[in-house]
């Protein structure tokens, strides 16, 4: 019994592990600077204050928010429209490149 659960456990983390390496950071760091870029700056830290900072958020959160403006489970005029665009691929990817990159959210500047 002890067995099975371990290969259970094995067997969903193997999965998860696969979802975060399918990811493309190449892929994200070229959408972002398409679509994303001209709000939340290149790096994801935008100066202006009306746009969020997204370098270094978490990646969950952003693929999460991003497929809620896709869906409509959140909205928001601008961001509704930017996702309604993107493909799941797109979203995994910019999630990846945003969550990898510094951010100043908690910075003392």
């Amino acid at each position: 019994m002890k067995n099975y659960v371990i290969a259970a456990v094995s067997a969903v983390a193997l999965m998860l592990s696969s979802q975060i390496v399918a990811a493309d950071i190449e892929a994200g760091k070229s959408k972002a600077a398409e679509v994303c870029a001209s709000c939340h700056g290149v790096d994801g830290n935008s100066p202006a204050p009306n746009f969020p900072k997204i370098g270094g958020q978490y990646r969950t959160y952003l693929a999460k928010a991003l497929n809620d403006y896709k869906s409509g489970a959140r909205n928001d005029p601008i961001m509704t429209a930017m996702a309604a665009n993107l493909s799941a691929a797109d979203i995994d990817n910019l999630a990846f490149y945003y969550s990898s990159l510094p951010g100043t959210l908690n910075s003392n500047k």
